[in-house]
């Protein structure tokens, strides 16, 4: 039976779509679709994740539901389809004209239409998951499915509705698809979905034909003039990310005048100038775009040469996402990261921006008041919100217990007592303030990778819980080294080696962790014995931090993901001695 799938699976991918050969990962999980059940697949950039629902859709006779989080990525998705006549596909969305709209709801009505694409803010709508359930998906297809979890670097607070969503169209299978989830991340993505017991296809981050190159600047100008000087001489196509609207136009205008076609892309654009770009970019007619993070998600072009970071990320990330842009036709490639210490504060003031309390105290007693399910219009008249501030609020709410989103709207689930819906708001707070420790602890991470001194891609497959054993000789610091084995480096300074931060035996600054128990101590002169239990995948106990999960661990030291603050590099011999992390019940030792 398994044998019959994988050969109907490969006809029709080479009938339909002209595909020679399915990639392992591939295969697997649309043999796991074909068979109905729920399936998480990890799939680094350019690996064909799309393929993994475009040959079902060929096969399961209905509609397949796609949610993606950009209406351009939808569009790129469906005139993808349409252009090679592989697949009936419609899209649903704010962006377009009514009359398409309406001519698309007729066609998928009339069983035309093999797939639709959707916004996650479209299936919050009682109307359009009704006309869905009318014509019985298939297949509800999540991408980039790492925004529906607030552990993600995406996080949208549209996607969490997606569990409701999924029941209003009859619980059909779900597939959720991302390029980059760590276990933890996995496992909210499952649960926040609602999906049962899932299938996990992890195909692996790592993309070797990508060099990994950081410079560092104090200076401003010094940086600014690195990235027009690089991105001018490196082979062509090209992408630029800046930190801000104003640095990718000035970017753009630098490159202009050395003669190169080059575009900037961000949100401040027209929607039909940015659609230009994007187009001509993927025609081959520009050579560099210097955009912000919009640009890129889902961009399928497989010969872009160098992704240049003209400011540091947020997070590794989304710094894996965006240079997973390059190099996926398999052909050497470049990730270049021009890196200011200085940087790192205005990415902790994108994560930083904390509720308002009355705003959660307003939402939370109308809903107390109510008695019953109240809609999402209703509810942002009544409190005066948007409906992605409400949305944020409902969350945050949820999280504290004291408040339910269903198929009839939000209801009130904390207690009827005086003080109820102060203690809803705190818990609310509290869920906030963990969420922002996360995201700071992040930044931290890539404060580690741009500072280290040990092998780039050890620490960033680290980062992910993947462990390298040698140097990778394809990255700056690695560049010219023999390939000796290493004692599973990752994230943190390999022992011996100069620190850049200047403080012997503590890790790179973007594991120096000073707060608490646990999270000081010199490195020992020798690791820690291989007799230890921490390793990648082992959950842990901490007495302060609570529950976490070993990422990473070599050279004396640990990363471990805490639910409660995030990241943290420790000491292994402080742990051991001084016995800080209990493994959790069900793990061996």
């Amino acid at each position: 039976m398994f044998l019959f799938a994988s050969r109907r699976l490969r006809s029709t991918a080479r009938r339909v779509f002209g595909w020679e050969r399915l990639r392992p990962a591939q295969l697997t999980a649309m043999k796991e679709v074909m068979k109905g059940r729920d399936v998480l697949a990890v799939m680094p950039t350019g690996a064909g994740k799309s393929a993994v629902y475009q040959v079902p859709a060929a096969l399961l006779g209905g509609p397949v539901v796609v949610v993606s989080p950009l209406i351009a990525l939808q569009r790129d998705q469906m005139q993808g389809l349409l252009a090679s006549g592989a697949l009936r596909a419609a899209a649903v969305n704010s962006a377009q004209r009514r009359g398409d709209t309406e001519s698309a709801w007729d066609r998928i009505s009339a069983s035309r239409v093999d797939v639709v694409f959707l916004a996650p803010e479209q299936l919050a709508k009682p109307e359009v998951t009704a006309k869905l359930a009318a014509v019985r998906p298939r297949l509800l297809v999540v991408d980039e499915a790492h925004c529906v979890t607030s552990w993600g670097h995406d996080f949208r607070p549209d996607y969490l509705r997606l569990r409701q969503a999924r029941e209003s169209l009859g619980n059909p299978p779900v597939l959720a698809l991302t390029a980059s989830a760590a276990a933890p991340v996995r496992r909210d993505i499952a649960e926040r979905l609602g999906m049962r017991s899932p299938v996990e296809i992890v195909a692996g981050f790592d993309r070797p034909n990508i060099a990994l190159e950081v410079a560092s600047f104090q200076d401003k100008a010094a940086r600014d003039r690195f990235t027009v000087e690089r991105a001018a001489v490196e082979a062509k196509p090209g992408i630029v990310y800046a930190a801000t609207r104003r640095q990718a136009d000035s970017i753009a205008a630098d490159l202009a005048e050395l003669g190169l076609s080059a575009r900037s892309y961000h949100a401040g654009l027209p929607a039909r100038e940015r659609g230009d770009v994007q187009d001509r970019f993927l025609a081959g007619d520009v050579d560099v775009v210097v955009a912000t993070s919009a640009f890129g998600m889902g961009i399928d072009k497989p010969d872009v040469r160098f992704v240049l970071h003209a400011a540091v990320p947020g997070s590794l990330d989304a710094y894996y996402q965006e240079i997973g842009r390059a190099g996926r036709d398999g052909a050497p490639a470049r990730a270049i990261l021009a890196y200011r210490p200085q940087d790192l504060g205005l990415q902790r003031f994108f994560a930083a921006g904390a509720p308002d309390a009355d705003v959660l105290q307003r939402v939370a007693e109308r809903l107390r008041e109510a008695g019953g399910p109240v809609g999402a219009t209703k509810l942002r008249d009544a409190c005066d919100l948007s409906a992605t501030r409400l949305s944020a609020v409902l969350n945050l709410l949820e999280e504290a217990g004291a408040v339910h989103t269903g198929r009839t709207g939000s209801r009130w689930t904390g207690q009827d007592t005086d003080g109820a819906v102060d203690a809803a708001v705190a818990g609310a707070l509290a869920a906030d303030t963990a969420h922002r420790r996360l995201e700071e602890s992040r930044v931290e991470m890539m404060r580690g990778y741009a500072e280290t001194a040990g092998c780039r891609r050890a620490f960033l497959l680290g980062y992910f819980g993947e462990t390298v054993t040698t140097p990778c000789g394809a990255c700056d610091v690695c560049a010219g080294r023999a390939a000796e084995p290493l004692p599973g480096e990752g994230p943190g300074v390999p022992a011996g080696r100069e620190q850049r931060s200047g403080r012997a035996g503590a890790p790179a600054r973007g594991g120096r962790l000073r707060r608490g128990a646990g999270s000081t101590g010199a490195a020992p002169q020798e690791p820690a014995a291989d007799a230890h239990p921490y390793r990648p995948g082992v959950r842990v106990h901490h007495e302060r931090w609570g529950e976490g999960e070993v990422m990473s661990e070599g050279d004396g030291r640990l990363t471990v993901l805490f639910a409660s603050v995030g990241y943290r590099t420790l000491s292994l011999d402080v742990v051991t001695h001084r016995q800080l992390l209990a493994v959790l019940p069900g793990q061996a030792r």
